[in-house]
């Protein structure tokens, strides 16, 4: 690169989001394997139970969030075994069942834009529903379907129109996705029926 040559921005949310991921693995991988050792000492009970319980579920959402919210190169893959992994630990026992009918090996950035749509979806359904992430020529499409379904118009416009909205914490998937799918030089597409919101890109 030469002195005249622009600097190219690093993604400082992204950098920030694998550090943090990183660095919290590592802990949490301990506490089970302490777990794991007072299992084979002979402890149990319902106190071991709920630790156990709680730290499986640390562990599945710093997977999740290590994709979502962490760097994601143009070189790297992700395997479509662990995307299933991760999500049947997400999602295994909640309201939402999620069909990721996505039969291949996906990038990383890919899995990235995935994941923050996940997200942006379950916004939508704070009663539970029905999550189908399909794939084909290389578009993505996510079906979410509730009888209850929740549509703010204003949340959604931030990722469909880059309309500016005052995002909470728990929201911040709605900025960081369209960041994502610029990278990807894709725009998101919204359709909404009674109880059904479609996305695409």
């Amino acid at each position: 690169m030469s002195s005249n040559d622009p600097l190219v921005q690093p993604d400082l949310s992204s950098l920030i989001g694998s550090r943090i991921c990183h660095d919290l693995i590592s802990p949490i991988g301990a506490i089970g394997n302490g777990l794991e050792l007072l299992s084979m000492a002979g402890a149990g009970g319902p106190e071991v139970t709920l630790i156990s319980d709680s730290v499986a579920n640390a562990n599945a959402r710093i997977r999740f969030f290590r994709i979502a919210f962490g760097m994601a190169s143009a070189e790297q893959g992700t395997a479509r075994s662990e995307i299933l992994s991760i999500l049947k630990d997400i999602y295994g026992d909640t309201r939402t069942k999620l069909d990721w009918a996505v039969n291949v090996d996906c990038r990383r950035a890919e899995a990235k834009a995935a994941f923050l749509t996940l997200l942006c979806l379950e916004n939508a359904l704070p009663y539970g529903g029905t999550i189908t992430v399909n794939r084909a020529d290389g578009r993505w499409q996510f079906s979410a379907n509730s009888p209850k379904l929740k549509y703010d118009e204003a949340l959604w416009a931030v990722p469909t129109n880059g309309a500016p909205f005052e995002l909470s914490p728990k929201n911040v998937q709605f900025a960081l996705l369209p960041e994502a799918l610029a990278r990807l030089g894709r725009k998101l597409s919204l359709t909404r029926n009674e109880g059904t919101l479609v996305l695409s890109y």
